[in-house]
């Protein structure tokens, strides 16, 4: 059964930092992409950051260019998101995905991810 554990969540105060982790089990990913989505309060659920198995390829949202940064430890079976320069408006719900297939384009889309975390909530103060 294949499961993905986040964490790092928390309450950080503007211009903060926060590390999210997200521990895949149950199957490796190889050849496939994980991602990050969030989803605030009233608001749909948003891509945020993608990465290819091997690491060589990358994606951000527009609002989180230059501030965050997605990596992966395949030994681990881990993805990370390293959020820096945090801002009241990146607070929400954040997803780990895992199981998309890439081409050529990111997958911005969740209908691309097969395998969804439970999330973990991530509060930015002003």
């Amino acid at each position: 059964q294949v499961q993905l554990l986040e964490s790092g969540g928390g309450l950080v105060q503007a211009g903060g930092s926060l590390r999210l982790s997200c521990a895949a089990s149950g199957r490796t990913f190889s050849s496939t992409g994980m991602g990050w989505f969030r989803q605030a309060p009233g608001k749909e659920r948003e891509f945020v950051a993608a990465i290819y198995w091997s690491g060589s390829r990358t994606g951000y949202a527009d609002s989180v260019k230059g501030r965050f940064t997605i990596s992966r430890d395949n030994a681990k079976n881990t993805v990370y998101l390293q959020m820096n320069s945090l801002k009241p408006e990146d607070t929400a719900v954040y997803y780990c995905a895992a199981g998309a297939q890439w081409r050529v384009i990111v997958p911005t889309g969740g209908d691309k991810y097969n395998y969804w975390g439970q999330g973990t909530q991530v509060t930015v103060s002003s």
